[in-house]
């Protein structure tokens, strides 16, 4: 009986420590990470949330910005760091449930080493082809190139090439595959017809496809791009199934309280529902998007197993 009194009276202490913690924080800076350069799309969007976090923390957030490896680098900080709230890590989907799939030896688990706090954006990408193509249409595209001796495409970043080769795994075109150090670099080659589609951020050629630069196909995700209301999912644009969307999270690492947890959540929840975020998110080409921890990590575990099945179609390999 002593020991059930002692072993009852240390999870009582242990409770209460917990919730003085959370009461506690934060209590100092915060340090977010991610894996993108500084000024880029990613880092202003993150920037965008992490300014009202710090309102309503009350105490400085701190952004780093760790490039390299496909955002693995920034993922490993934070999974390796102290679980106690004061290290985020702020991140594309891809890194955290298909990291496998794009890094050799990936030093840590998307779904063991992390929790996953929030859910706050979409980041659809375009399929797109110069003004001058003859294809109008995902269909037209799709005769098209699969009639054509030679077939070449471009992409900018890992999740551009992994979109790019789900959808012509899915469809069965056969193409070459032409990597640019950025979207800035391959617009013009796809412009001016020199290759004969990419898929882009959304983020970044929306002007350009408002502009008469480009001309956009369809979105990769389940949703219409609020200010490209007139192009249409792949879905609905004849590719049953695809729905390619990276979403954007929040995640510490694993064994961070569960009260901390929750009030990081709270935070997001409030900026991601305020109107002014949701006309931002909105008019960078991004889908607005929010849930708590039990909705991203189911979200996680699901995209997890879709990258799964991605990776085996678009037959990708680890670098």
């Amino acid at each position: 009986m002593k020991f059930v009194k002692i072993a009852c009276g240390a999870l009582a202490l242990a409770a209460v420590s917990v919730a003085a913690q959370a009461d506690d924080y934060p209590s100092r800076p915060i340090t977010v990470t991610i894996g993108l350069a500084a000024g880029s799309g990613a880092d202003v969007l993150v920037r965008h949330f992490t300014g009202k976090m710090q309102e309503l923390a009350g105490q400085p957030v701190v952004v780093q910005n760790k490039v390299g490896a496909f955002n693995s680098i920034a993922a490993q900080a934070v999974a390796s760091s102290k679980p106690d709230g004061y290290n985020m890590l702020f991140s594309g989907s891809a890194i955290v449930a298909g990291g496998k799939h794009l890094v050799k030896n990936l030093p840590f688990d998307g779904l063991k080493d992390f929790t996953a706090v929030s859910v706050f954006a979409e980041s659809p990408f375009l399929l797109c082809v110069g003004p001058n193509s003859p294809y109008k249409s995902v269909s037209e595209l799709i005769a098209g190139l699969k009639a054509k001796p030679r077939t070449i495409f471009g992409y900018t970043s890992p999740v551009a090439y992994v979109s790019t080769m789900y959808f012509n795994g899915t469809t069965g075109i056969k193409a070459e595959a032409v990597a640019y150090k950025s979207a800035a670099d391959a617009l013009p080659d796809v412009a001016n017809g020199t290759l004969d589609y990419a898929i882009f951020d959304g983020g970044f050629v929306a002007g350009q496809i408002k502009s008469g630069r480009l001309r956009a196909l369809a979105a990769t995700g389940a949703k219409r791009i609020a200010i490209l209301g007139d192009v249409p999912t792949m879905q609905e644009a004849g590719v049953a199934n695809y729905n390619f969307s990276p979403w954007w999270g929040v995640f510490v690492p694993a064994g961070t309280p569960q009260p901390v947890v929750d009030k990081i959540a709270g935070w997001l929840g409030k900026i991601s529902s305020s109107p002014d975020t949701v006309k931002y998110v909105e008019s960078i080409a991004s889908v607005p998007a929010s849930g708590g921890p039990a909705e991203a990590a189911a979200l996680l575990k699901s995209d997890t197993g879709k990258w799964d099945e991605v990776a085996k179609v678009a037959n990708l390999q680890p670098q």
